[in-house]
């Protein structure tokens, strides 16, 4: 029994561990979506960007302010630095700015949003490329822009490592790349690529593959490569759990639902998790374990009921704005 909670305490040890490679799968599948929702609405005719930046502004901020307002006042929340001046930038999702004291301030997590408004800024001329020269040579150039970047940022011109982490979103641009190239494969051939991500084919790919991604750690030029490496191994694990989940009918409309408000989560909950982890480190597996799945549960709850609440608050105050046809 001693031996097999050994073991199990070295798996999990090993598998949390790569709990950050998911930022990579949440790169990629944010790419994937704006591609997909763009292109939609290309097709009905020429794009009004001024009302597609808008329509970003309305779906990013006023969560990420939410979740501002929640880390303030909510109880059971690990508040490991002061609330100075610095909340300015954060408010404004300019985390990037003197980036060593800002991009983690408050919540870690929230550096996610830093990278993806810059993103959202040059996504017209991104959208632009893609449709122009096509999946397959999109992927190349965003590959190519990124790794070149992060070569820059690591070798020729060190620099402090999160702006590689995010910090110059074009770092970043070979996941982004990725989901935009996969999301026109997609509407091209579903059903192949359908086959591929979600009936096992993918899973094992990248099951095999993700050893050889983590050797990329051991290396600084190596390392140029590792984000998009293991973001795209830990993508093809991920969305094959999906495929195998879809088999199920509940469970996939549940975890669906998680999925369409993960924004919410992802913005709350890591405070409460760490708040949580510093109780509980003395806690064997079995008991963490007792603790770990109720607690997922409620902050997947909480975080869709604040999501949930802050769209409809917000698409309640726009409808008043709007002037009354008669």
């Amino acid at each position: 029994m001693g031996g097999t909670l050994t073991i199990l305490r070295l798996a999990w040890f090993k598998i949390s561990g790569l709990g950050f490679h998911a930022v990579g799968v949440f790169i990629i599948l944010s790419g994937w979506t704006l591609m997909q929702s763009t292109t939609r609405r290309a097709e009905k005719g020429e794009i009004a960007w001024g009302a597609w930046y808008w329509a970003r502004f309305v779906r990013l901020y006023p969560m990420y302010w939410v979740a501002h307002l929640v880390y303030l006042v909510s109880p059971f929340i690990a508040r490991l630095e002061p609330v100075d001046d610095r909340i300015i930038l954060s408010l404004l999702g300019l985390r990037f700015i003197n980036i060593e004291m800002n991009f983690m301030y408050l919540n870690a997590a929230w550096w996610y949003f830093a990278m993806l408004i810059q993103f959202y800024l040059i996504f017209p001329l991104l959208f632009w490329t893609a449709r122009r020269v096509g999946p397959g040579w999109f992927l190349f150039i965003g590959c190519v822009a990124g790794f070149f970047s992060r070569y820059v940022l690591l070798v020729v011109w060190p620099q402090n490592g999160l702006w590689v982490l995010g910090g110059f979103a074009i770092c970043r641009l070979p996941e982004l790349a990725l989901g935009m190239s996969l999301a026109m494969w997609y509407a091209h051939s579903p059903a192949r690529l359908e086959w591929f991500l979600l009936r096992g084919a993918g899973f094992i790919a990248g099951l095999i593959l993700y050893p050889a991604a983590l050797q990329l750690y051991h290396g600084l030029y190596e390392y140029i490569f590792v984000d998009f490496a293991t973001g795209t191994c830990c993508m093809l694990e991920i969305v094959g759990i999906a495929g195998f989940i879809s088999l199920f009918n509940s469970p996939a409309k549940l975890f669906g639902l998680v999925g369409l408000y993960s924004y919410g989560l992802y913005l709350t909950h890591q405070p409460y998790v760490i708040w949580l982890g510093l109780r509980i480190r003395e806690v064997p597996i079995w008991g963490f374990l007792l603790i770990c799945i109720p607690t997922l549960a409620v902050l997947s709850v909480w975080g869709m009921l604040l999501e949930k609440g802050t769209n409809a608050l917000v698409n309640k105050l726009l409808s008043l704005k709007r002037p009354a046809h008669s």
